[in-house]
């Protein structure tokens, strides 16, 4: 699909108002994203469910939701999408035997064609006066890869049953969630593969990709990698192996284990050499990849290592992909170094990682 910058129409209801997208200057911030670890009013997790790739895929996965959730729920708020009501039913029954708290979940009932949630759900921003604002990136399966007219839908309807105003960027930019990283202080690292591919957004310059992503998130330094398209489904999404922990540093591999990860030595060196909006070095936590090839709970072998990069920041909790792998404690203690007002947890992401994605790709963070 041909992604163009074009007008869009202000339509405005009781419950839920969309914003003109095109009526200012290309370089004027109008939003601003803020940090993972900015304080949460709730996470989002959409569950998974039959109705695409059966009853095995959506029981293999259901611990790794349950984990989570038992998590999440002493953190913040639980947003949980369920595909329809013998869904909800079935989830409400999985937690109430995992004996999880009820308080703080709350379920929405809309169809889904997957449970990547970081990539097709709502991103919130901020407006000129702070007010949040849902913004609804256009998502077409990573290139028309999967199934995804479901998801797209998703943050529209978040908008409109929150009242919360809609920024319809759908016909401006194809961009998934997982593709960008924040620093919170004015600058997006993310790899070329993954967003100026033709198979996203054909005909759409770095320029003018760079004018779209300072407007709508309040941006203006650009880290820029390669990446590989065509390595994954994802073409190679940034939070797989680098992340901002913070405004001063980045969380990453080192350089044995990137090019293990199938990161080129380009990219490496544009990585260690990044700097912030001031020109200042980024100070960098170099996180292991597992010790062994990853091993399914069903005895899968996939034959390659697993990464802890893809964490989830909470409130209180940071949510941490581990692997039953001796290099599970590792990682979970040198993130707890530098998160040290939270409690680190890991996560068993075995099952979900064969389908391509840890804790970070399923969560998607809602701002006070």
């Amino acid at each position: 699909m041909n992604y163009l910058l074009a007008a869009i129409l202000m339509i405005v209801s009781s419950c839920n108002k969309t914003e003109d997208v095109a009526q200012t200057s290309s370089t004027e911030i109008l939003y601003t994203m803020p940090e993972e670890s900015s304080p949460h009013e709730g996470t989002w997790l959409q569950w998974g469910h039959q109705y695409q790739y059966g009853v095995t895929y959506r029981n293999r996965i259901d611990a790794t939701w349950i984990a989570m959730t038992k998590e999440l729920v002493s953190s913040e708020k639980v947003h949980i999408i369920a595909y329809d009501n013998t869904e909800k039913t079935r989830i409400i029954s999985l937690l109430n035997a995992a004996n999880i708290p009820m308080t703080n979940i709350d379920f929405k009932i809309y169809q889904t064609d997957d449970v990547w949630a970081r990539d097709n759900g709502p991103i919130y921003v901020r407006d000129k006066t702070g007010a949040l604002v849902i913004e609804d990136w256009g998502f077409n399966g990573w290139g028309n890869k999967a199934q995804f007219s479901n998801c797209n839908a998703i943050p529209s309807k978040i908008a409109t049953d929150q009242g919360v105003t809609k920024i319809d960027l759908n016909a401006v930019m194809t961009n998934e969630g997982g593709a960008v990283e924040i620093d919170g202080n004015g600058t997006l690292m993310a790899t070329k593969s993954a967003i100026l591919n033709s198979n996203r957004n054909a005909g759409i310059s770095q320029t003018k990709v760079e004018e779209i992503f300072t407007k709508y998130l309040g941006v203006t330094n650009f880290i820029w990698l390669d990446g590989a398209a065509g390595l994954e489904i994802t073409d190679q999404h940034i939070d797989g192996f680098a992340r901002f922990g913070n405004q001063t540093t980045i969380v990453t591999m080192a350089q044995n284990d990137l090019l293990d990860y199938d990161v080129k030595q380009t990219d490496i060196d544009k990585l260690y050499a990044s700097k912030n909006k001031s020109g200042i070095a980024y100070t960098f936590l170099k996180l292991p990849l597992t010790q062994n090839n990853v091993v399914t709970t069903y005895g899968t072998i996939l034959g390659y290592k697993g990464s802890y990069v893809n964490y989830y920041i909470a409130n209180t909790k940071v949510l941490v992909p581990n692997y039953n792998d001796p290099n599970d404690a590792i990682a979970n203690a040198k993130i707890q170094a530098l998160y040290p007002t939270r409690t680190v947890v890991g996560i068993d992401v075995r099952n979900l990682y064969a389908n391509g994605g840890m804790v970070h790709c399923v969560t998607q963070q809602q701002p006070q």
